[in-house]
């Protein structure tokens, strides 16, 4: 097989890759691992930038997010027992984030993909690299028990932490950098509908909590445990008590409860790999780079990413090089804005393990700050709501 790009990975980044390059005429193929029911089953993050809705509108796989997505125009920021909202919309000129699950924005880009006849190849086996410093890079895989060979002129590594791209380049070429958190969120998905309209995070001395929306029917809930905590450790009772507890106002606001659908626990961690490509392989996505949950960056920086990439992919087809060899370059800078960004609000909503009274007290500082001052709060509702792609 001959193409001009080669895929690896159907998720967010590679899907919408594979989407952007067929906008600018340029030919890609995807090679993916899993199953599309498994891809496309997976639950991740559900919000989404200012930025990332309209690109998808622009492009033409807007139409599942507007009938089906949450707008919202704040959030709310909840400690010692009271709520504050940051009115992100007014402060950013409008912006606004959105609900809208990653399952489904995978959803509606293979449905575009499987429109515009592109070739995706799901249940690849045995997925291999090379000839990557070279014009002519290969990706080879087993499909349907056959030896498949893909020859192409780029290669995006767009299959996640734990994909083989990152793998495939050479020691001593990266440079990671890498922290990992104390702590870990225990997610759960009930049927049962939202007690807030707009995201709650809260800071509480047991811990951190988080009150999402999935749909007007579904909530979604966090809360901080231990990174090693066994899920058996936490039946469902034990769950709400604790979120009941975390959440509790001293105006008598009252959470909902109802029949929880699943459950997990998230580890959490910071990681960047500078730089993001190596000879014709480009990362892009949590195969270069990933964020605490805290800050809601990862599904934006995947698109970011691949816009960039995309755009610079097509000027090198007509023959401009320039844009490609800075491709690292001009993600990284949006990449270490968002890590900052999902560190801080990681680090001030926390209860970390070696917490002192002290710490504790310049916590709720910061959050008294960023409440009580427009231009904290502002500072908060850029980084939220997201930086513009261009």
């Amino acid at each position: 097989m001959r193409t001009q790009v080669g895929i690896i990975g159907a998720g967010p980044a590679g899907l919408f890759l594979s989407h952007l390059l067929h906008l600018e005429g340029v030919e890609s193929v995807v090679v993916e691992s899993k199953s599309r029911e498994y891809v496309e089953g997976r639950v991740r993050a559900g919000v989404l930038e200012n930025d990332t809705i309209e690109l998808m509108r622009a492009t033409g796989v807007g139409a599942g997010h507007d009938r089906n997505g949450l707008v919202h125009h704040g959030i709310e920021l909840r400690f010692d027992g009271a709520g504050h909202r940051i009115p992100m919309s007014e402060l950013t000129g409008g912006r606004v984030i959105s609900i809208y699950g990653q399952q489904s924005v995978v959803r509606d880009l293979a449905d575009a993909r499987v429109a515009a006849g592109g070739a995706l190849h799901y249940e690849a086996e045995d997925v291999r690299l090379a000839l990557l410093d070279s014009e002519q890079p290969v990706v080879r895989f087993r499909h349907g028990g056959e030896e498949q060979v893909l020859e192409c002129d780029y290669v995006a590594g767009c299959d996640g932490f734990h994909g083989v791209s990152r793998g495939s380049i050479p020691d001593g070429v990266l440079t990671r950098y890498e922290r990992s958190y104390p702590f870990a969120w225990l997610g759960i998905l009930a049927s049962v509908p939202p007690s807030t309209k707009e995201l709650i995070y809260g800071f509480h001395e047991r811990g951190f909590v988080l009150h999402s929306l999935r749909s007007p029917e579904v909530s979604r809930l966090y809360l901080q445990c231990e990174p090693g905590e066994d899920i058996a450790n936490w039946p469902d009772e034990r769950i709400w008590e604790e979120l009941h507890r975390r959440l509790a106002t001293r105006d008598g606001w009252t959470l909902r409860e109802g029949p929880i659908l699943e459950k997990g626990i998230t580890p959490m961690r910071s990681f960047v790999v500078a730089p993001m490509q190596y000879g014709n392989l480009f990362l892009a996505g949590d195969a270069a780079h990933i964020v605490p949950p805290t800050g809601a960056k990862g599904l934006n920086l995947a698109v970011a990413d691949v816009l960039v990439l995309s755009r610079a992919i097509a000027a090198a087809q007509r023959g401009d090089r320039e844009p490609l060899a800075r491709y690292s370059e001009s993600c990284l800078r949006r990449v270490w804005r968002a890590e900052h960004f999902s560190w801080w609000m990681t680090s001030m909503l926390h209860r970390f393990p070696d917490s002192d009274p002290f710490q504790l007290e310049l916590q709720r500082s910061q959050l008294a700050y960023t409440v009580t001052s427009r231009a904290a709060a502002t500072s908060l509702a850029e980084n939220y709501v997201g930086m513009p792609f261009d």
